[in-house]
């Protein structure tokens, strides 16, 4: 339920904007001591942010990896829902550890692990069929008959199913009855829909002139209604948000287009605008960490607060940029996209290779990472133009545990978050591990990576911004 523009003066620039860009790969170690959260917030397509709680309903499971077993918990994390709800979500990441109190984004499959895995339906599918969205263990139990289950045990159960298709594990539940259960679940499970986002704006980045309006932006939810509700100083500085007819938005449902009203004269600037939803997030949905943390795949919600941002920038004349970034794991990179609502060209440096884009043109630039890499870049424009991304790549499954310690670990094992070493039960709730290789420590700068490095780069001609305003797309269906 909050909205807020931020305006910062961009002067009268008119010359073509020579952007740079600065950033850092991250790599080596801390302790595991140190939670796991970002400085600033990373880009995020919309939905929730929530902080992870820990492993809470959990049984035992073996993993057979090359030739050695690991004895590790399985079963149902909770995490805390940034303005209000609970999630329980299940690992899709066997190998890979969480860390204590990671922070975590709603994500798109395609921007995890599931985006190239042809199993990854399957695994939405024993969401929905299995605990704790089947909370009927009697009758669960009778139909994959499995004998009496226990929430424990179903969630083992659940979780090792889950496994053989996200990692394609070797792996199985200690418990008879939780092992039945898995084998039920991978029998029976068929490949479903991914669900889409509990809320997001497309797109999240807008640019034109002063004096018209900026958009459209759309909100895609699931929730009934969103709110919009502008700044305090909206009044004064007559910026507005607007629905498709001209009247001021305060609330917004599927479907809905939203506008940036920027009255002629105001100065150069940026503004941003929020929607949020008290909703139920859809199961499936997947949960990256915003640092090197476990995946997790959702398995229920309470109602929980979601939301989304669009930032617009404006200014009289010269070049005026729009830009967002997303991940793309099937590139193995950023895509940081950049569009032009001016009448001079956008010109900037990435990682060593400059680029001008035209007026009325939009292009897409590929900034290759490392797999399991941060990374934190920014570009900067004209007038105090500044925009970061930053986050971690993590686009694929771990693979291997390697031989476990002869020794179990003091601290909390990679077991303990569904990582694959001996571990003590009562530990598994606080997933940390000082056997944990974290991102953090020795930067490299992108220039140096980025000058062998070939940018992947895609452009396409965008409506002037006086353009009028496409009628309302239907939305996705699940």
């Amino acid at each position: 339920m909050f909205s807020a523009f931020s305006a910062r003066g961009r002067g009268a620039a008119r010359t073509v904007a020579a952007a740079l860009v600065s950033g850092l790969f991250a790599a080596g170690s801390i302790a595991a001591a140190v939670p796991a959260v970002a400085d600033e917030a990373p880009q995020h397509t919309g939905g929730a942010s929530a902080t992870l709680d820990g492993l809470t309903t959990f049984d035992r499971a073996v993993l057979h990896d090359d030739g050695l077993e690991h004895e590790l918990p399985a079963g149902l994390f909770e995490m805390t829902v940034d303005g209000g709800g609970k999630l329980k979500t299940y690992c899709i990441d066997i190998h890979n550890p969480t860390q204590e109190q990671a922070k975590y984004l709603e994500t798109p499959w395609d921007q995890t692990s599931l985006g190239a895995n042809k199993n990854a339906g399957k695994i939405r599918w024993i969401l929905q069929h299995s605990y704790p969205q089947v909370d009927d263990l009697m009758g669960l139990a009778d139909k994959a008959d499995t004998g009496p289950l226990t929430e424990r045990t179903a969630a083992a159960g659940t979780q090792v199913a889950i496994w053989r298709y996200s990692d394609g594990a070797e792996v199985e539940a200690l418990d008879p009855a939780a092992e039945k259960l898995a084998d039920w679940l991978e029998k029976e499970a068929r490949n479903v829909e991914e669900p889409r986002a509990s809320l997001s704006l497309e797109p999240n980045a807008v640019s034109g002139k002063a004096g018209g309006r900026l958009g459209p932006v759309t909100v895609r939810t699931d929730a009934d209604r969103v709110t919009v509700t502008p700044p305090a100083d909206a009044a004064a500085s007559g910026i507005q948000v607007t629905g498709k007819d001209g009247k001021p938005a305060t609330s917004a449902v599927d479907g809905s287009e939203l506008y940036f009203d920027i009255p002629s004269g105001t100065a150069d600037g940026s503004a941003s605008l929020t929607v949020q939803a008290t909703t139920s997030v859809p199961v499936g949905r997947a949960f990256a960490g915003v640092t090197k943390s476990q995946t997790q795949i959702l398995a229920g919600s309470s109602q929980s607060t979601v939301s989304a941002t669009a930032t617009a920038t404006w200014a009289k004349t010269g070049p005026i940029p729009a830009l967002s970034a997303e991940k793309n794991c099937a590139a193995g990179g950023i895509d940081v996209t950049a569009t032009n609502k001016g009448d001079e060209a956008f010109t900037f440096e990435l990682m060593g290779f400059k680029h001008s884009i035209a007026a009325g043109e939009s292009r897409t630039v590929t900034v290759p990472v490392p797999e399991d890499q941060a990374y934190d870049f920014t570009i900067t424009g004209p007038g105090g133009f500044s925009k970061n991304f930053k986050g971690v790549l993590d686009c694929k499954t771990t693979g291997s545990a390697g031989s476990s310690p002869d020794q179990p670990s003091s601290q909390p094992s990679p077991a303990s978050a569904g990582g694959t070493s001996g571990g003590d039960e009562n530990l598994a709730a606080t997933g940390a591990s000082n056997a944990t290789p974290v991102i953090a420590g020795i930067a490299i700068a992108l220039v140096v990576i980025g000058g062998a490095a070939v940018l992947l780069v895609r452009k396409k001609k965008t409506a002037a911004p006086e353009a009028p305003s496409s009628p309302e797309s239907p939305s996705p269906q699940d």
